[in-house]
């Protein structure tokens, strides 16, 4: 796997405070002949790596090639990426998961329905719409598209016009000039768009037949207030009913939905309900928890039935009230803020309140039972579908009972004939229970398997895959060997374990490698006793750098961690803010829209240690800790997953 300028940069000692660019291949080219040699820099780990001929000289062409200089994405490139479109959002902010009342609602034909009325159907798609804002109008033609599609897939769709000032004579000339004979609501009264808390005219959801909501957001991305394009480059309900057809949870389930807003004015008074197992609980639970928590999930047990869940309602409460569960631990973001996270798992308000109340009442009432949710399906094997490749682990490891086990390291030699690009990963354990995690890095075959910081794929509970977007893959060379560190934890019963990493190559050649850069600041020095000890590590940035994700790694003395940037400005602003850092849950988190860190920038990482006996993890306080593997040493790693463009 080959070193770019900034693993040079921010893994060396010698080299973390140098300039960037071809000026720094001349600080080391120190008889100006155009080569740098042993000599001249006399770091031979580092020194191998530009050295890509190894003929004992690196040349400047060497030295670019290796460290990335010449494939910087472009500006434009840059742009594109980052250009506006929908925005994944936090699904139980916004409802997903939850009953939606069964609203009545009469059609422009004058025939009265209920949303109940659709339980028959795989589910129901309603589409808000109207004939006078622009970008319903723009989309009217693939609501009459996807009418048809739907039709087929045995899924009805509902167009919900909310607004009283559009007349009937108006809306009929629009539909039959483009041709729609469906479904369609003009909502006057705001009943059926008050049930789904609509929020724009192009706002779209996905019930499936027992009126739970699995989707909302747009349609795709292909229009918007400020944008049109070509084609869609996602297709967000499209990808959600596929899921609901295939029975399982939906991946991308809440987006923004560019349109115009909607005033849906005072909520009318409801009658008083209380919160109920089936008609919520089940749906809050099966939305945040039962991907992991159901029978021959990754999780200790299963919360998918109610037996299960009373069984474990002390253990609920302890963990949602702490925040521990579901596992997420960014700090939030300031009032008025945009969460910039795609993966935020984090209960919603609502949700978390609900469940709380229910477990806190003292009858919890269950509900109508006629009202549960769907139960849905989960991967028995691989949730990235079948692998075009699987790398098992040379051996099978013996894990005993109890005790500790240093981390093992196995090295796979691939016989792949050429270069492969790998889509997604899946890091599958045989034996889930004993797996605390796993990092992967891949080396070329010649190169020679040494420690390294940065990782190519890693696992965690509940975090071991990953499907990269669309144009971007990981690169798999030619006769790679893939390294495998591994940190085995005894849980009491003896087992053998032999676990699989899973690739699925890309159908094409991909646009945007992604790459992992490691800064880790391997001078620690934690006293004894010490409850809050800081340790920071600052680098430059030497090219513009655009950041998909960031991960942190710390081990049981980790309390906190921070990632921040200072602009060449002087601004400073925080990129990630972990105040309890969890060493069991060391979770990527991923940007929803590319990060750009400006050349002649600096990053700032900031971690706190307890090294006091009030850390119940601490294996002894009054060990003065420095850097090393085992997790009775510690280590302060920040990643940031980035990008560059492929053969350019």
């Amino acid at each position: 796997m080959k070193t770019s300028l900034l693993g040079l940069l921010w893994a060396s000692t010698l080299l973390a405070q140098a300039p960037a660019g071809d000026a720094l291949f001349r600080r080391y080219d120190r008889n100006g002949d155009g080569k740098v040699t042993p000599e001249e820099f006399p770091v031979p780990k580092i020194f191998d790596k530009f050295d890509l001929n190894h003929d004992g000289v690196i040349t400047l062409e060497e030295y670019r090639k290796a460290s990335g200089l010449s494939a910087a994405v472009p500006a434009d490139e840059l742009a594109a990426l980052q250009a506006p479109g929908p925005l994944i959002q936090k699904p139980g902010d916004l409802g997903v998961g939850r009953l939606i009342p069964d609203a009545a609602f009469t059609d422009l034909q004058g025939q009265s329905h209920r949303l109940s009325t659709y339980q028959a159907s795989k589910g129901v798609v309603l589409a808000m719409t109207s004939c006078t804002c622009p970008v319903s109008k723009r989309y009217l033609p693939s609501l009459v598209a996807l009418d048809a599609a739907l039709q087929a897939q045995g899924l009805t769709l509902v167009l919900v016009n909310p607004y009283a000032s559009e007349t009937t004579d108006d809306i009929r000339t629009q539909l039959k000039a483009a041709g729609y004979r469906g479904l369609y609501v003009q909502d006057k009264d705001l009943t059926l768009s008050r049930a789904l808390g609509a929020r724009t005219t192009t706002e779209v959801f996905l019930l499936d037949s027992t009126r739970t909501l699995l989707y909302r957001g747009a349609l795709d991305d292909q229009y918007g207030t400020n944008y049109n394009r070509e084609a869609p480059r996602h297709s967000f309900l499209k990808d959600a009913v596929r899921d609901l057809l295939a029975g399982r949870a939906v991946v991308t389930a809440a987006t923004s939905a560019p349109g115009c807003e909607l005033d849906l004015g005072p909520k009318p008074t409801a009658a008083l309900t209380k919160v109920t197992y089936y008609g919520d609980v089940a749906r809050i639970l099966q939305q945040n928890c039962v991907a992991c928590h159901h029978g021959g999930g990754i999780a200790p047990f299963a919360l998918d039935s109610l037996i299960g869940v009373k069984d474990r309602t002390k253990v609920i409460r302890r963990v949602v009230s702490q925040g521990l569960m579901p596992p997420w631990f960014a700090a939030p973001e300031a009032p008025g803020k945009p969460n910039p996270w795609a993966n935020d798992c984090s209960l919603s308000e609502r949700d978390k309140a609900d469940l709380l109340a229910w477990i806190d009442s003292s009858d919890r009432p269950l509900g109508n039972s006629a009202d549960a949710p769907r139960r849905l399906t989960y991967p028995t094997e691989w949730s990235i579908g079948q692998p075009d490749l699987i790398i098992p682990l040379s051996k099978a490891y013996d894990i005993k009972a109890t005790g500790y086990l240093p981390y093992q390291r196995d090295v796979v030699q691939t016989t792949l004939t050429e270069d492969k690009w790998v889509s997604a990963f899946e890091i599958l354990p045989s034996a889930r229970e004993v797996v605390h995690h796993v990092i992967v890095t891949v080396h070329d075959k010649n190169e020679k398997v040494a420690d390294t910081e940065s990782y190519w794929a890693a696992y965690v509970p509940g975090n071991g895959s990953y499907v990269f977007p669309e144009g971007f893959a990981r690169k798999l060379p030619a006769g790679a060997k893939v390294n495998f560190q591994i940190h085995y934890t005894p849980n009491g019963t003896a087992t053998k374990e032999r676990l699989r990493l899973g690739l699925v190559y890309a159908k094409s050649p991909p646009k945007y490698e992604i790459r992992t850069i490691a800064v880790p600041n391997v001078f620690l020095k934690i006293p004894p006793g010490a409850a809050n000890h800081v340790e920071t590590i600052t680098r430059p940035v030497p090219v513009d750098l655009p950041v998909t994700s960031l991960l942190a790694h710390m081990h049981v003395r980790g309390k906190a961690f921070k990632f921040e940037l200072t602009t060449p400005d002087g601004k400073t602003e925080t990129l990630l803010d972990l105040p309890n850092y969890d060493f069991n849950w060391q979770l990527r988190y991923e940007l929803k829209q590319p990060r750009v860190l400006p050349r002649g920038s600096t990053v700032r990482i900031t971690a706190v240690f307890d090294n006091s006996a009030a850390n119940k993890s601490n294996p002894d306080p009054t060990k003065l800790v420095r850097w090393g593997q085992q997790t009775y040493d510690e280590m302060m790693i920040g990643y940031f997953e980035y990008f560059v463009p492929v053969n350019r």
